[in-house]
Order: C-alpha cells, then sequence, then structure tokens
C-alpha cells in the first residue's frame, strides 16, 4: 500500500484553498522528493479516489507533458477526480482536452489559424474597445474604490471570448455561470452560480435557461463534467452550432462547423469544444488578471518600477502569470509502466502535474518565491507544454498587456481596499473578489 507524504492532505484538500495554496509544502515536497504520492479521501459530496502521484518538479513537468503515448488525457481524462461513470468518462472523452494524437490533432488543427499572432490582431483593436469600456464605467472622477475580480477582470475575457466564439454580447454571463459551475464546483458561492438573467439574453439563451439543473436538497448541483450536469451548457452549443452553418461567420464556432473539410466535426465534438472554450476560455485569463493585480499591490516597488518603466510590461505580464498560475494541477494517466524523477509508475497510475510548483522551481527561475517584473519569466509553464500548449496564449497575453497598460496610464496608484477573498479549489486558483483603490493620473 503506498504512503501518501507528509502535507499532501493540504494540497489536495479544497478548503485548504480558502487561504491561499500550501507554498511551502509544495516548496518542500519538490526539493526533497521531486514526485510524491497524494491520497484521495472522500470529502462531502465527493467521493475518494485511488490516488495519484504529484509531479513538483519544471523539467518533470514538461516530461510528461510532451508524452502523450505514455501519460495519456484520453485514458482517464485530465481532471483530477475520476468520472463518476463509465458513461460519463466515455462522453468527455470526445473533448478535445481529454484526446491523444492523432484524434488531438485532427480536432485541433481547424482551429490553430484561429489563435495564431496574425489572427488574434485583428481582434486588438476590439480587446482595446472592451477595455476601454470597462475602466469607463468602473474609473470614474478623480479616484475611488473597486472590485477588480468582479467589476474589471471577471468582464474582459467574457467579451473578448463572445467575440472569437460568436456569442451574442448580451448572452455573455452564460459563459460566467457556466465557468463558475465547472471550475468553482468545490466552492460553495459559485457551485450554483446564476448571475446570468434570460430576461436580458437572446431566444438561444432563454432556451437554454429552461433547462437549467437546480440543486438538490443538500444544495448541490450535478457534476458539471458530465452532459447531464451541464444540459444548458448543451442545449445552448446545439443551438449556436445550428446557427453558425445556417450563417456562417468569420468566428471560432464558424470555423468548427464548416462544410466540406475532412476535418469536420461530429455534434458531441462540436458540443464538448463549446464546452471547453466556454469554460477553459474564460478562466484562466480571468483569475490571471487579479492574480497579476494582487501581485502589483503586494509589491509596490515593482508597481512603481513598471510605472517607471513602461517597457517592462511584457516581461511584468510574464511574471505576473508565473508567480501566480491560475491553473494549479493538470492530471494524466500512464498508459505503461514508466518512471518520473526516479520514482517508478505502474500503467493505470493517475500523474498529476503541478504547474504552481513547476513555476517555483529555482532549477529554472532564481528566487521564484519573489515577484520580479525584470525577470525573463518565459519559461513558465501557465499555458501547459507539448500538444496540448494552450490556443489561446497569445490571446490571453493580449488582454492581459491591454488592461494593464491602460489601466496604469489612467491612474497614478493602486493599493489594496479591503481584503481579497480566494475561490475554494485546488484546481484553479481564484479570486473571487480583489478590492482596490486608485488614484487618477
Amino acid at each position: 500500500m503506498r504512503t501518501a507524504a507528509p502535507g499532501t492532505e493540504l494540497i489536495h484538500d479544497p478548503t485548504t484553498y480558502d487561504v491561499g495554496p500550501p507554498l511551502d509544502v509544495l516548496d518542500r515536497l519538490r526539493e526533497s522528493d521531486g514526485v510524491v504520492w497524494v491520497a484521495e479521501p472522500p470529502a462531502p459530496g465527493f467521493a475518494g479516489g485511488p490516488g495519484y502521484w504529484l509531479i513538483l518538479r519544471h523539467a518533470d513537468v514538461e516530461g510528461v507533458l510532451k508524452a502523450p503515448a505514455t501519460f495519456s488525457s484520453h485514458l482517464g481524462a485530465t481532471q483530477v477526480r475520476d468520472p463518476a461513470t463509465p458513461e460519463a468518462l466515455a462522453y468527455v472523452r470526445r473533448m478535445m482536452l481529454n484526446m491523444d494524437p492523432p484524434e488531438h490533432t485532427r480536432l485541433r488543427r481547424p482551429l490553430q489559424k484561429s489563435f495564431t499572432a496574425r489572427a488574434v490582431a485583428r481582434l486588438e483593436r476590439q480587446i482595446e474597445g472592451h477595455v476601454e469600456s470597462i475602466l469607463d464605467r468602473t474609473l470614474t472622477g478623480d479616484g475611488g474604490t473597486v472590485d477588480f475580480a468582479k467589476e474589471i477582470s471577471a468582464d474582459l475575457p467574457l467579451l473578448t471570448l463572445a467575440d472569437v466564439l460568436g456569442v451574442p454580447p448580451e448572452d455573455r454571463l452564460l459563459l460566467f455561470d457556466w465557468a463558475n459551475r465547472v471550475i468553482g464546483f468545490q466552492d460553495p458561492d459559485y457551485a450554483t452560480s446564476a448571475t446570468f438573467q434570460p430576461t436580458t439574453g437572446t431566444g438561444m439563451a432563454r432556451a437554454a435557461m429552461a433547462l437549467r439543473p437546480a440543486p438538490d436538497a443538500e444544495g448541490r448541483m450535478p457534476d458539471p463534467r458530465t452532459r447531464e450536469g451541464m444540459p444548458d451548457l448543451y442545449h445552448y452549443a446545439h443551438l449556436l452550432g445550428r446557427q453558425k452553418r445556417e450563417d456562417p461567420g468569420s468566428d471560432v464556432m464558424s470555423i468548427l462547423m464548416a462544410h466540406g473539410s475532412d476535418d469536420t466535426i461530429s455534434v458531441e465534438e462540436f458540443e464538448n469544444m463549446f464546452w471547453l472554450f466556454a469554460v477553459a476560455g474564460n478562466e484562466t485569463l480571468r483569475n490571471g488578471l487579479p492574480g497579476g493585480m494582487y501581485a502589483l499591490l503586494s509589491h509596490p516597488q515593482q508597481q512603481r518600477l513598471l510605472r517607471s518603466d513602461p517597457s517592462l510590461l511584457d516581461r511584468a505580464v510574464e511574471e505576473m502569470l508565473r508567480w501566480w498560475t491560475p491553473v494549479m494541477v493538470f492530471r494524466r494517466t500512464a498508459a505503461e509502466p514508466a518512471v518520473v524523477g526516479g520514482q517508478p509508475i505502474a500503467a493505470g497510475d493517475k500523474v498529476v502535474v503541478s504547474f504552481l510548483s513547476a513555476n517555483r522551481d529555482p532549477r529554472v527561475f532564481t528566487h521564484p518565491a519573489t515577484f520580479d517584473i525584470t525577470r525573463d519569466a518565459r519559461e513558465h509553464l501557465v499555458f501547459g507544454y507539448g500538444p496540448h500548449f494552450c490556443l489561446g496564449a497569445h490571446l490571453a497575453r493580449v488582454q492581459m498587456r491591454t488592461l494593464f497598460r491602460q489601466l496604469l496610464e489612467r491612474t497614478s496608484w493602486l493599493e489594496p481596499a479591503g481584503s481579497p477573498t480566494w475561490l475554494r479549489s485546488s484546481f484553479q486558483r481564484g479570486v473571487k473578489s480583489l478590492p482596490i483603490r486608485w488614484t487618477s493620473s
């Protein structure tokens, strides 16, 4: 029987993250072991699991992610918790995130042209406009307070995602609620998210909302990783896909539904692709933005340096991403016996890579706990590595640079205006509230 390393119970327990991730535990285990066994005891509302190997060092994380034939996304899917039933596993395996080459390559190919630097450049004017509109609305007068997480960083990725996917802007808060329900399933404040009001949306949105599941007697929603747990999202995806097929545009959904291509996808694959974009396309940036802001607030000397030398913005964005690391872990399953960091791993074992630990590895980043905007942090793994490297990485960077550039131009100083509130999640390093005080420039 495998024995869990001391401290790993804190890493696995979502309630730990109410006060922030256990960085000291990750640092200790990365330096002492590099690969550790983590137990999966039952928790309220969640069954226990067999346990998993946690990979903590940067080089080992890269090694796992670049070897899909050995460490599969398909076998057990990519969330740490096992799907509840064989049927649930079979369905999520149709999602690109949970595929290995060559099937993963088949779905990724028609999307790549939508996320190149040239394609994103066409969106930059829209992103500039979205940021201007958000800051015009939230930064009024000579100064004041605003909740950066709720009122600024939550809306930008939704507006941009609506542009990319061809979702009507008035329906964008559906994306907000769906992402909350999936990413925040461990957090009682987010698991039943219902911000969107049907009267403000399109007919597609109202039809989808009619299928929204209700919490059970204990206040719990069905598993959002299943079709049954997100019927409103899947119905909206079906209606949107039909609309894009009948009246295509230049957005990603139109590309996916294009006729006459060897890359044409099935209805189930399309619906799962929409799930992926609606959630993953939102959450990394939505939490990366307030994570970057928190870094500036808690390191005022770095804020002064960035204000005095705006040419550091590109490096600052990479360091914000590294230092914060919005997606903390991802799962693979060993397809064959393997060895990682000297640790033998059996076929069928769950293997979970820690991006948060890898991005603090002193073998790659000098003084990794220090937030330093002069650092070249481009080796961070925030957007993954290997064949599953995030398609939207360039788009996310553009949004971060645009928001922080405009924000710093409009203000002379930013400081905390209250205590932040963190997301209860062992997966996403999320920010639910980040009050800031700003002074106009």
